[in-house]
């Protein structure tokens, strides 16, 4: 559901009664198995898709910011440098001047996305319901 939508709310009534579960019981094994709230992980999500129109894209920042479900400029650029320590353009010149990394489109190397797979994996495993792990496992193959 993340994963596939960055763009659009995150409705936790909605995520909770895809698994059925109570939204607070969501939060506290989706916070438990991915080591942070819902809310952020979807932060992340749209940093993440950020990253890979900055590397991959002519896109301006505004546009991009749009493409990842912020509305606002300003809030995606300080997200952004909270998560990379750059700003968005500041970003993008410093991939374009290096860019000698073989990149997919999402903005991982090959090692990065199979580390991210096998820890999705793994949390997916250890989880507490079998529904929520199968998600969580599906969700992170998305896209």
């Amino acid at each position: 559901m993340m994963r596939e939508d960055v763009r659009g709310e995150l409705s936790l009534t909605d995520f909770a009664q895809s698994v059925n579960l109570s939204v607070w019981r969501l939060c506290h094994i989706f916070k438990s198995d991915v080591g942070m709230p819902p809310i952020r992980y979807l932060r992340l999500l749209r940093m993440e898709r950020a990253k890979g129109l900055l590397e991959s894209s002519f896109l301006s920042v505004k546009e991009i910011a749009y493409q990842v479900g912020l509305n606002d400029e300003s809030h995606f650029v300080r997200d952004f440098k909270s998560t990379y320590g750059y700003s968005p353009a500041l970003y993008r010149s410093r991939f374009r001047s290096n860019g000698t990394e073989e990149r997919n489109g999402n903005g991982m190397d090959h090692g990065e996305q199979s580390k991210l797979r096998q820890q999705l994996a793994r949390i997916a495993k250890q989880s507490v319901l079998p529904s929520l792990h199968v998600l969580i496992y599906v969700f992170s193959y998305m896209n």
